[in-house]
């Protein structure tokens, strides 16, 4: 029923003439979740756009979708798949992890990728380009809950470089016209988060762990706070965004609006899952440098009428039960 009402309340009026998608990291955590959605509720033709670096192909088994394997700085490939394409959602880039273990890698990624997934939407005259970027760029925020004019803080090589696409999207809008739109995404979880992938996130890696009964580890005290977002409200108001002529030349927060403590966010996945295990505070990493984060999504409720639907409790026994099923085909 839940699947109904949500397929009911976010299948919005579009242009009937939208039918040619292109996701870049297509086969990654949200990008596959992305296809999913698009493919199966809306019936777009995607094509999936990615280099497998921390995708999989396990992710998109048995959507109805092209697969191209190619990274975002084949300018070739780019051009070849990006032409005919009606929206273009740009997804790949290297996370956090990865940029921390290889910083020159992660700029040529997330800024060269980003300037050739521009260039070539404007010169197929894509209707519209969606560039995926992160709460990360706001580091250690100044006010809570956190709005999109929001000074940013950078603390970290990946914040840089996401949020230096985001300049590059913008300018692509005031030089050129390109119709974009920016979404900053706040601690996604959910389905194809796969604990065995080494850029899992905390979601991912507790639930895999509570399944089996062990430890779960929290570097600090644990009183640090996030805003935990289901990956389908992250998906739908992704394409809200990029459905809306009113997104134009814009930048949305995605999130929940709700502030979740690492410590309630374990002890609700332990509780969920019906497990036995126990929760161990350990030492701070380099990493763990964001206190408290969660943020203002009125402007995305008010100007593109959407808000997530998903809580916390909801989120996590889907994710869960994913994990359990998963889980059990392996």
């Amino acid at each position: 029923m839940l699947c109904l009402i949500i397929k009911l309340l976010f299948q919005m009026k579009f242009d009937k003439k939208i039918k040619n998608i292109l996701i870049t990291g297509g086969a990654g955590f949200i990008g596959s979740n992305l296809a999913r959605i698009l493919t199966q509720e809306y019936n777009f033709k995607v094509t999936i756009f990615d280099d497998f670096f921390t995708g999989s192909e396990e992710n998109i088994r048995g959507l109805s979708a092209e697969v191209i394997k190619a990274s975002v700085l084949d300018e070739t490939a780019l051009k070849k798949h990006v032409n005919n394409k009606d929206i273009v959602f740009h997804l790949a880039a290297r996370n956090i992890i990865a940029s921390i273990k290889n910083p020159l890698d992660d700029m040529n990624t997330n800024i060269r990728g980003t300037y050739n997934v521009l260039t070539e939407c404007k010169i197929a005259n894509v209707k519209k380009t969606v560039y995926a970027s992160t709460s990360s760029i706001y580091g250690n925020s100044k006010q809570i809950p956190i709005n999109e004019d929001e000074t940013p803080n950078f603390l970290n090589f990946y914040s840089v470089s996401k949020y230096a696409g985001e300049g590059y999207t913008k300018i692509f809008y005031e030089q050129y016209d390109l119709p974009v739109c920016i979404v900053r995404y706040s601690n996604v979880y959910g389905t194809n988060q796969s604990a065995s992938n080494p850029y899992c996130g905390v979601v991912g890696k507790f639930i895999n762990l509570a399944l089996q009964n062990k430890p779960l580890e929290i570097h600090g005290d644990g009183e640090q706070t996030r805003d935990y977002t289901f990956v389908d409200d992250a998906c739908r108001a992704t394409i809200h965004a990029a459905l809306d002529p009113k997104s134009i030349g814009d930048v949305f927060n995605i999130g929940t609006g709700t502030e979740t403590s690492v410590n309630l966010l374990s002890s609700t996945i332990i509780k969920l899952s019906n497990s036995n295990s126990k929760i161990v505070h350990i030492d701070k990493r380099e990493i763990d440098n964001i206190r408290r984060r969660v943020l203002n999504i009125e402007k995305i409720r008010y100007k593109l009428k959407f808000f997530p639907v998903y809580t916390l409790n909801e989120g996590i026994q889907k994710t869960i039960n994913w994990y359990s099923n998963h889980r059990h085909k392996k």
